[in-house]
């Protein structure tokens, strides 16, 4: 009688035993695919971004896409940096916001661009002269086939007097790499190397 007992005391036993090695693999499966699940949800979010169509509907985009328009996007960037640069009026503050506002967009290249045509008194004799100065970027030929992208822009820049109207073809190298995006920078770049290849007289014309 009592080896009955103890058969089924064994027995009992190594059935709880069972059960609770099904339950442990049972549990460590489920954790295991809820982590998965959870990491595979968790990456779809990350490919969703929200943006605001003119401050109105929310639209849905996928990152895949934005990073298709990424080229699209560079040269917005260098279009955007080559305006605020070279579009300029006679008057000291503007001047200044645009300067401030295009340096933003580059590293310590364009400021030093910026400081020896300055030293230079090139912003000086605008503002004496009432000289208005813009810019019309025609081309920019990007190479993202390596990194820092190389850029070269091409321009035509009008210099407009009184009494005449001086037309300057502009051209421009520079690098582009990756950055964060912020308000000041919303295509997340930052122009480096930046250099004037050639800003040279194409023709005057009186006004």
């Amino acid at each position: 009688m009592e080896i009955k007992s103890l058969k089924n005391i064994q027995t009992a036993f190594s059935y709880i035993r069972k059960v609770v090695i099904v339950s442990i693999i049972s549990s460590a499966a489920i954790s295991i695919t809820s982590a998965i699940l959870a990491y595979w949800f968790a990456e779809r979010q990350r490919e969703k971004i929200y943006v605001l169509d003119q401050g109105k509907s929310l639209m849905l985009a996928l990152s895949q896409d934005l990073q298709n328009n990424r080229p699209a996007e560079a040269k917005e960037h260098i279009r955007r940096f080559h305006e605020l640069f070279f579009t300029l009026t006679p008057e000291k503050s503007q001047i200044e916001s645009n300067i401030e506002r295009a340096l933003l967009l580059a590293d310590k290249s364009a400021y030093n661009y910026y400081r020896d045509i300055s030293e230079k008194g090139y912003y000086n004799r605008l503002i004496s002269a009432n000289i208005t100065q813009t810019l019309h970027v025609d081309s920019i030929l990007l190479n993202t086939s390596i990194y820092p992208y190389e850029a070269t822009t091409y321009a035509t820049q009008k210099i407009i007097r009184q009494s005449i109207i001086n037309t300057r073809q502009l051209e421009t190298h520079l690098k582009l790499h990756n950055t964060s995006r912020s308000d000041d920078n919303p295509g997340g770049f930052m122009i480096e190397n930046f250099r004037v290849v050639k800003n040279i007289d194409k023709e005057t014309i009186e006004r």
